[in-house]
């Protein structure tokens, strides 16, 4: 017999800083079964949510058979798949994680992270081709696109989640006249109001369902060689996205923040011009489509969308990064991005199916 201790080889479990610096590098989705192995593991996985490495939304590229979604969090694809629907007119996003289908008889939209609930309405009296389709609060605003032989082709129908009723409201202003659709307009609201911007004047009206009236004209060209422009809602902060230059010849790309009240506008960064080359890569642009949630505004051509450029708006400033779109080919690729937590990805795993599998994705940093 040996005499002293006998060492065992078992090893010390992986626990407290390390653990949870380990989980920070897991994609979400991994998170899910990880919470489910002890207390201890699901209290390492909120920490590393919440300290080392905090979730970021998701951009998320539907086509008709699949969906695909980035995680910048981790820097990878998930293929997202789902039960077929069978859908009724053509799934369109709207702003942020707004998806809806307009058909002559119902309206369907869907504003949830993961596009769970679907919520289904009688079509707006008046008949629509491409009307601008927005969530503004617990009220989805309807308003243009109207067919010529409409009496009113600027006619605004507000639909209240609450008491689930259609009202009519004060037309789109007159000088939006030869631009009503969603095709010439650009969009972007909060729970308050819903702004609109024509992209290439920068004509901008604010329309507030509460009193259900539109504001006067505002003019957002900061600067002078801006010929398309774009707005979002960034974390609250409305958001100017403008391409300088001419159609011929885009130069660059700046973003400034405008203000909701005065519409004065403060530059807070520009596209870094290797950035700006990836968009024309292949396929020369005169346009953008942008989608956003939270803090991170994701920037792409919409005439091939290849290449996707994000900005992510960091202490006053901005960090840029490119990430190869692996669905990019399919003209029928409808865009969204959401603030997509642990917990969503839980309810989607138990509901209709649902199966997320990891893709490999490369980023660049700048």
């Amino acid at each position: 017999m040996v005499s002293g201790s006998v060492k065992d080889d078992q090893e010390d479990p992986i626990h407290g800083d390390i653990l949870e610096e380990i989980l920070s590098h897991v994609p979400i989705i991994d998170l899910v079964p990880a919470a489910l192995v002890s207390r201890a593991w699901k209290r390492a996985v909120v920490s590393s949510l919440r300290h080392f490495n905090k979730p970021k939304p998701w951009f998320i590229v539907r086509t008709s058979a699949t969906t695909h979604a980035y995680d910048p969090r981790s820097h990878v694809w998930i293929e997202i798949t789902q039960p077929s629907i069978n859908y009724a007119s053509t799934v369109r996003s709207s702003h942020a994680n707004f998806l809806y289908q307009l058909s002559p008889s119902k309206l369907s939209f869907s504003f949830d992270p993961l596009h769970l609930t679907w919520h289904h309405a009688d079509a707006p009296t008046c008949w629509r081709a491409d009307p601008v389709v927005a969530a503004v609060g617990r009220r989805v605003v309807v308003a243009g696109g109207a067919c010529e032989f409409e009496d009113d082709p600027l006619a605004v129908e507000i639909y209240d989640l609450e008491s689930c009723a259609w009202s009519a409201c004060e037309s789109m202003p007159f000088t939006l006249k030869e631009s009503s659709s969603s095709t010439w307009l650009s969009i972007a609201s909060d729970d308050r109001k819903l702004f609109v911007t024509e992209k290439h004047s920068g004509v901008t009206h604010a329309f507030d369902p509460e009193s259900r009236t539109w504001s006067r004209p505002y003019d957002l060209r900061p600067d002078p060689s801006i010929f398309y422009s774009v707005i979002v809602f960034s974390d609250g902060r409305l958001i100017l996205i403008g391409l300088i230059g001419d159609e011929e010849n885009v130069s660059g790309v700046k973003l400034w923040e405008v203000s909701c009240e005065s519409f004065e506008c403060e530059e807070i960064g520009e596209m870094p011009l290797k950035f700006l080359e990836k968009l024309s890569e292949s396929f020369q642009f005169s346009s953008i489509g942008v989608c956003f949630a939270g803090n991170v505004v994701n920037i792409y051509n919409p005439s091939m969308a290849e290449e996707v450029v994000m900005c992510e708006f960091v202490g006053g400033g901005c960090r840029w990064w490119t990430v190869r779109n692996v669905v990019s080919g399919d003209r029928r690729m409808v865009f969204t991005s959401s603030k997509v937590g642990i917990e969503d990805v839980h309810r989607s795993l138990r509901s209709d199916n649902r199966r997320f599998h990891l893709h490999g994705a490369e980023s660049r940093v700048s």
